[in-house]
This record gives C-alpha cells, sequence and structure tokens, in this order.
C-alpha cells in the first residue's frame, strides 16, 4: 500500500503531529502487512493496523515488529495486532510463490527487483551457490529466470530450511536448486568447493566473514554477489566505502578480482544502507604483476 494513501486514511483517526511520524514504509508479505513505529506511537498500533486492513482487502493480518533481526538463525519477534493470529503466508514474487513464516525464517520483499537482477545476470550452463539462502526466494527466482544447472541453495536455519524445500516442490524446480542445511562454510569445504561459476552473498551482516568460503566454492573464476551493510555520511560513497574495506580482505586471499558493478539496493536505517558488490574474480596461487 502506498504509505501516502495510508496517511491520507489516517487523517481523521490521528493528530497531525502523529501521522507526521509514521515510519515512510511497512511491508506487505502475502496477506500479511508488517508494521514498525516509534514509542510514541505504540497506543496507535490498533488505529493504524484497523485502517491498513479497511484499505487493503488483500491483508488479513497486521503484525508489529518488535524486534531487529538477531542471532545465527536471523529471526525477529512480532506481536499480533490485527486480525488473523498467524505468521506464516504465501507470497508471489516475478511468477514464484514462496510459502514463509515469518517468526521463523528471515523474508523482505524489498529485495524483489534485485533477485530478478541476479537472474537475468546468470549465464545458460552456470552452477550457482548461494551462501545464505533463506526460503529459496533468490535462489528459486534465479532458476526460473535463467538457464542455471545447479544453484546449491545453503541455509544454516532447519525452518527456513524447509521451507526452502517445499518453495522448491510448489516452484517445480527440483532437481536445479539443491537444498542444503548447514553453515555455508563447513558445507562448501566439505562438499562445494569449486563447484560455482558465480556465489551469491546476501547476509549483508556477516559477508566479510565469509569471503574466502565464497573464493572455495568458486572455479577457477567467476562472480561474487557480494552484499553489505554500510554507513555513509553526506557525500560518501555507501558502494566505494564497502568496496574499500572489504579490499584488504580480498588481498589477503591473493585472488585477481575487480569491481565489476555496485548499487545501493536500499536504505536500512538513518544513514545506512544495504548495497551490493558485483566482483569479477580470477582465482591464482600467486599474484600476477600489477
Amino acid at each position: 500500500m502506498n504509505m501516502r494513501f495510508l496517511k491520507r486514511v489516517l487523517a481523521d483517526r490521528l493528530k497531525p503531529e502523529e501521522i507526521a511520524e509514521l515510519y515512510g514504509a511497512f511491508d506487505l508479505v502475502g496477506d500479511i502487512a508488517i508494521i514498525r513505529t516509534p514509542m510514541s506511537l505504540r497506543s496507535k498500533l490498533e488505529t493504524i493496523a484497523r485502517a491498513i486492513i479497511e484499505s487493503n482487502k488483500h491483508v488479513r493480518t497486521v503484525l508489529h515488529q518488535s524486534s531487529p533481526v538477531s542471532g545465527e538463525l536471523r529471526t525477529r519477534r512480532f506481536e499480533h495486532i490485527l486480525g488473523d493470529m498467524k505468521t506464516e503466508t504465501t507470497y508471489k514474487e516475478h511468477g514464484c510463490v514462496f510459502k514463509v513464516d515469518l517468526a521463523k525464517a528471515y523474508f523482505t520483499p524489498r529485495l524483489s527487483h534485485e533477485r530478478l537482477r541476479i537472474a537475468r545476470l546468470i549465464s545458460p550452463g552456470e552452477a550457482v551457490v548461494n551462501m545464505f539462502a533463506g526460503v529459496g526466494t533468490f535462489s528459486i527466482v534465479a532458476a526460473r529466470h535463467s538457464q542455471a544447472t545447479k544453484i546449491y541453495s545453503i541455509d544454516l536455519n532447519p525452518d527456513a530450511f524447509r521451507y526452502m524445500e517445499e518453495n522448491v516442490r510448489i516452484n517445480k524446480v527440483t532437481g536445479r536448486v539443491i537444498p542444503i542445511l548447514g553453515d555455508a562454510s563447513e558445507v562448501i569445504a566439505n562438499r562445494n568447493k569449486e563447484v560455482a561459476d558465480r556465489v551469491l552473498m546476501p547476509l549483508p551482516e556477516k559477508a566479510k566473514e565469509f569471503i574466502e568460503s565464497a573464493l572455495l566454492a568458486l572455479k577457477r573464476e567467476g562472480w561474487i554477489h557480494y552484499y553489505d551493510h554500510v554507513h555513509a555520511e553526506t557525500g560518501e560513497d555507501p558502494c566505494l566505502k564497502s568496496f574499500e574495506m572489504l579490499h584488504p580482505r580480498l588481498e589477503e586471499t591473493r585472488a585477481n578480482y575487480e569491481l565489476n558493478f555496485s548499487r545501493v539496493v536500499r536504505e536500512v536505517g538513518p544513514r545506512w544502507f544495504q548495497v551490493v558488490l558485483d566482483l569479477k574474480v580470477m582465482k591464482t596461487s600467486t599474484r600476477g604483476s600489477d
């Protein structure tokens, strides 16, 4: 729902100063709306939720996100505000269907454009390793919109893995998307060394820690799509800043690499950005002359 429209709906229910405090967006995942509000509007949650349900016939549940994403399993807590008492829903994107329990596995619709962008970069015959696959969104969109042969989809969260397996069946990509439960570094070291033409790292909080594993998954040359959260002041380039912070770690790997493309995916907080770096990598035992 357009936030401007919601503010118009709320014009006769909230004070102007309260409307001004509303965050600029909320998420719709299937028939569930997820809202976040400042503490000053806690008493108005039901009023806001009722306006969302009355204004959108597809919304059956409104949840308030009561904690940030945290922990190894990347989960968050929700408070039920109005509608059906549930956190599981079905979400559609780019011709794909995904079942997800929002309280058990991290999911955001805000990466929809990025998922399709990656899918369209994959050349016919490529093998892909998705190191942090969640419920399978990046992997399944890639399978449906490219001619990748295999997409190895790894996640540590047992609930995310279970939904990934179900989503693979629902979207009829069994045999092409391979769900794997486990820690990405251990899985790659034990069974997925040098299998990938392309590696996806959609875990901005910890991607830097796993860059050596991403390189291990690559064949002699290939692509790494590296996601990062970076703070940038006015006038700073978030993408350049992220690359500069990653550069020393890449230098230690003794691989040849170049930054082929970068972009700000979204703003995740005041002056905090999620960025993606598309890195072209050539692995060598010794660095060539510069």
